[in-house]
């Protein structure tokens, strides 16, 4: 069975690899249980004092694996985003430990939302960015409605979403979706070194400045519940489906 996540531990730093081969690390229900497993560990091992997430290869994460999510009611929907993203984005929002981004490649729709939920993302200079939810006629989920605007400001994340374009490197750091550049293939050393830093800072304190920050993130993520079923169940997100398989642009109807 392939490993979702793969864990490496130097140290004080524990590195987490998203690994989806041959899907440029698409981010499947499976691995954001797993993901979400691994974090909720994490954050209660006193050993552990700053976490690096990366992607396998060449791509940070291309957006959620589609293929694995099936639900045809509203209640179903709604389950999967209790059980799933909305567990995962507490660890990593409000977690206790700092968590720090390293990307290279892609980093669209879902893999955004794991970007901005972090307390600090790298990137190499050849790293794209893209709010691709709308794309597909949907509403952002993962909690990328709160970490987004924390980012960027409201009225450039409504952009950002609204139009989903294709952002690269220098202008996510403009945005402020980055925070740091690095060369391309450099990404993972400088997040590691930076990790280092975060680990020698209070980790009680840390703790409680990311809990601080992290309030009002229960309301977004139930507002993501309440209205994501809706869409997911909409024509207008079945054509973006069909419209991205088929390399296409979609033809939204409103309905």
């Amino acid at each position: 069975m392939t490993e979702l996540v793969r864990i490496e531990r130097q140290g004080r730093i524990v590195t987490l690899t998203l690994h989806n081969p041959g899907k440029m690390n698409a981010f499947s229900q499976a691995m954001r249980d797993r993901l979400g497993e691994i974090l909720r560990d994490l954050n209660a091992d006193p050993e552990c004092r700053a976490i690096v997430l990366t992607g396998d290869g060449a791509n940070f994460s291309a957006g959620a694996d589609l293929s694995g999510f099936q639900e045809t009611t509203v209640r179903e929907c709604r389950v999967r985003l209790k059980r799933g993203g909305a567990l995962l984005m507490r660890e990593m929002i409000n977690g206790a430990k700092p968590l720090i981004a390293a990307i290279e490649g892609n980093a669209y729709g879902a893999g955004l939302a794991l970007a901005c939920a972090c307390d600090h993302v790298v990137a190499a200079r050849t790293a794209k960015f893209c709010c691709a939810f709308t794309r597909v006629g949907f509403l952002p989920d993962m909690g990328l409605m709160f970490s987004l605007p924390n980012r960027v400001g409201m009225t450039r994340a409504r952009q950002l979403i609204a139009l989903a374009d294709l952002i690269d490197a220098e202008r996510a750091e403009r945005l402020g979706i980055v925070d740091d550049i690095a060369e391309e293939g450099g990404a993972l050393a400088a997040a590691v070194v930076l990790a280092e830093r975060y680990a020698d800072g209070p980790p009680m304190a840390f703790e409680a400045v990311k809990g601080v920050f992290a309030r009002g993130l229960d309301a977004m993520i139930q507002a993501e519940i309440d209205l994501q079923p809706m869409l997911w169940l909409s024509s207008d997100h079945q054509e973006g489906k069909q419209a991205f398989a088929e390399r296409r642009r979609p033809r939204f109807t409103g309905t």
